[in-house]
């Protein structure tokens, strides 16, 4: 049950989201007062309009409220289980090529401090779950959603279209709601942790265009329907991986009018723009270097790398192994009549190399 991770990792801790999965199961939790929030597998034997959600509602660690919210909504459930998916193929697509990939081993050390890969991590958690619950809503996944409040089309119409719009209004009104996001705490790692936590949600909203659908003769467009679309969450990663590589290292300072402590970066006496921008993610001290086993990841021995590109990085100058696998691919193809295409197996030679132990 989540174990290494605390219920209470810091006082008022706002909607802190972590991904701690096992093989058996998915665990989708928050650190704070929000107790973890257990995410079962999907209920293969149940029908699709049966009660499946109140088993799953049930078997998730929520306050009594947010039990009562899940019931209430049929698609819930299922929708955080997709969010936890979204969040962690991203993440480890992003990071596939550095020292720290986003493993499992370790996350629940990680999350309790103040890491560039924490920002990472939470921001990336929020934006999955705002993401899926927008495209649950244009989807018809939620009962009580549906297409955004577009002017000018109605939810008849869109469906009718297939322009239902992504109703990221609704997915960030629900999200407060369901996590209780009260104000800002006076706890400073949890400043920084709703601070990361909003520029996932904003890099959503970032991704979030106009599209336009032309209706009429031959395509004469006498009458247009526009609706809003969010991008693939791909779009949205990869934005946030550049916010990660241009992070910026917080401090602490003391108000001299409020007498309070608060962040500040170190641009914070420049003249070249605000304290903390909104849009950056922000962290308090040094990453590990990942190279070694730790507490907080396996290290990159035995590690996969490309030799042109990521073995120097990659394995932190141990060296790398070289070893000649046999593949198959297909070769020789030809067209034939009609309508096939015809191919050989043919084994190809190839080096793969990998991060040396020592």
């Amino acid at each position: 049950m989540c174990t290494g991770l605390p219920r209470t990792a810091c006082p008022l801790r706002l909607f802190a989201l972590c991904i701690l999965l096992s093989h058996a199961a998915a665990y989708f939790g928050l650190t704070g007062r929000e107790p973890l929030v257990f995410l079962p597998g999907p209920f293969a034997n149940e029908p699709p309009n049966s009660k499946a959600h109140l088993k799953q509602c049930e078997q998730m660690t929520l306050t009594r409220r947010q039990k009562r919210l899940c019931r209430r909504e049929p698609g819930l459930a299922e929708t955080l289980r997709e969010s936890v998916r979204l969040s962690l193929l991203e993440c480890r697509y992003q990071f596939r090529n550095e020292r720290w990939n986003c493993s499992m081993d370790g996350r629940g050390s990680l999350l309790k401090r103040g890491f560039k890969e924490t920002a990472f991590l939470l921001a990336v958690s929020s934006a999955a779950l705002s993401h899926a619950l927008a495209k649950a809503c244009s989807s018809g996944r939620m009962e009580r959603c549906t297409c955004d409040d577009s002017p000018g089309l109605q939810h008849r119409e869109a469906w009718q279209w297939g322009v239902c719009g992504d109703n990221l209004k609704y997915s960030t009104k629900f999200l407060k709601k369901f996590f209780g996001q009260k104000r800002v705490s006076k706890d400073l790692r949890a400043q920084i942790d709703a601070h990361n936590i909003n520029v996932g949600t904003r890099a959503v909203k970032s991704g979030l265009k106009t599209t336009c659908k032309c209706h009429g003769v031959s395509g004469s467009c006498a009458v247009r329907t526009c609706w809003k679309q969010l991008s693939p969450f791909q779009d949205t990663g990869h934005l946030l991986k550049y916010r990660y590589d241009t992070a910026v290292r917080v401090h602490t300072v003391t108000n001299s009018a409020t007498g309070e402590t608060e962040l500040a970066s170190p641009r914070r006496h420049s003249n070249t723009g605000p304290r903390l921008r909104p849009t950056e993610l922000v962290f308090l001290e040094e990453s590990p270097s990942f190279c070694r086993p730790s507490r907080y990841s396996p290290g990159t021995a035995g590690r996969p790398c490309s030799k042109d590109t990521s073995c120097s990085s990659l394995c932190c100058g141990r060296g790398y192994n070289t070893a000649l696998h046999l593949t198959t691919i297909s070769c020789h193809c030809q067209v034939r009549w009609c309508c096939h295409v015809e191919c050989q197996t043919c084994l190809r030679e190839e080096e793969v190399y990998t991060c040396k132990k020592h």
